[in-house]
């Protein structure tokens, strides 16, 4: 087994991604410590908080997403060993290049949804630039700091609807951070890319890749699979419409054609996923579990889920002999969450 920490690796950063496991990294490391891995996929990496929390720990982590934006992030912090971004790189991002002609299309696409005409016209030069940067790791340190500072931007840091007037209301708040909201662009992106320079370090050879997690192959000993959640109602956390502006920016000469032209908000087209679909979720654990049926399995949900604990539990069985279901001892809720009986669980699977 490898050494506890890697020699300098520095804490993971927070972010805003909903359903980020980073309050829960300790609660989570109790039980995955005990197992014998020195390789993991994480298999729904989002906010890519576990994957750069078990590099810190000596693991060689493939980090996979659907969402182009989370491996992006992934890329940055997990991948990278020691790409940075500078002072200058930073003022280039930032500015119009004089041999650059700019196309406006965030301006005439998004105006009064997200953000103000000035903060668009500055989404437009930056995303834009950074594809011009010369290192992949500086393009995707570049486009996390971007991505931070547009979700710090947001009321409850997402894109699900057109609220930019939450923002603009001169009335008395019980929530959000004006403060925060109303910081300029430019100060975010180096507050961001500062945190993401600290977060970087060598450690064992990672990797960042983005598709479905149904469809990743290779050997490894854990695999660690936290999927979108569906609640009991049989609603499904939708990341793809949560966070479809940052797809966007992630792909600018491509975003208009990917827009759905029905959508108020100016959301992609959405993607039908079987780990959305109560009726559908069963049967693609029991695939991905098959699919893995030689490593350590790690299932992160909810108490109330579908399936249920016990129905996960079953399926489990189907692939490994020892099963064991463990369950945060306090309520932990998430961002938006209205639901206080709802409890973490993580169910491990092993031979």
């Amino acid at each position: 087994m490898s050494s506890l920490f890697t020699v300098d690796s520095p804490p993971t950063p927070a972010t805003r991604f909903q359903g980020s496991k980073h309050k829960l990294l300790g609660w989570l490391w109790t039980h995955l410590r005990k197992l014998p891995f020195e390789s993991c996929l994480d298999a729904f990496s989002g906010s890519g908080c576990v994957s750069h929390f078990l590099k810190a720990r000596g693991k060689s982590v493939t980090a996979n997403d659907l969402l182009v934006s989370s491996m992006l992030n992934a890329r940055a912090l997990v991948e990278n060993d020691d790409v940075r971004l500078s002072e200058d790189d930073l003022r280039w991002i930032a500015s119009r290049q004089g041999a650059v002609r700019y196309d406006d299309l965030i301006s005439r696409t998004f105006d009064g949804i997200y953000f103000t005409a000035a903060e668009n016209a500055w989404l437009d030069v930056v995303a834009q630039n950074i594809p011009r940067l010369t290192s992949r790791y500086k393009q995707a340190m570049a486009y996390h700091a971007l991505f931070q500072s547009a979700m710090a931007k947001r009321p409850y840091n997402l894109f699900h609807r057109c609220n930019l007037y939450m923002r603009l209301a001169q009335v008395q708040r019980s929530f959000g951070n004006k403060t925060t909201w109303d910081k300029p662009f430019d100060e975010h992106l180096r507050d961001f890319a500062a945190e993401a320079n600290a977060a970087v370090f060598a450690g064992p050879a990672c990797r960042a890749i983005s598709g479905n997690a149904g469809d990743v192959t290779g050997e490894f000993d854990l695999v660690y699979i936290d999927p979108p959640y569906i609640n009991g109602r049989g609603v499904g956390v939708d990341y793809h419409g949560f966070y479809h502006f940052l797809e966007g920016l992630a792909d600018y000469p491509n975003w208009p054609q990917k827009i759905d032209p029905r959508s108020k908000h100016r959301r992609l087209m959405p993607i039908r996923s079987p780990w959305t679909n109560p009726a559908a979720i069963a049967a693609a654990f029991a695939e991905l579990f098959d699919r893995h049926r030689r490593s350590i399995l790690a299932v992160s949900y909810r108490s109330d889920g579908i399936p249920s604990p016990a129905e996960l539990a079953a399926l489990l069985k189907m692939a490994k002999k020892h099963v064991e279901v463990h369950t945060l001892d306090r309520r932990y809720q998430y961002a938006l969450s209205t639901n206080a009986k709802s409890s973490e669980i993580l169910i491990v699977g092993k031979d």
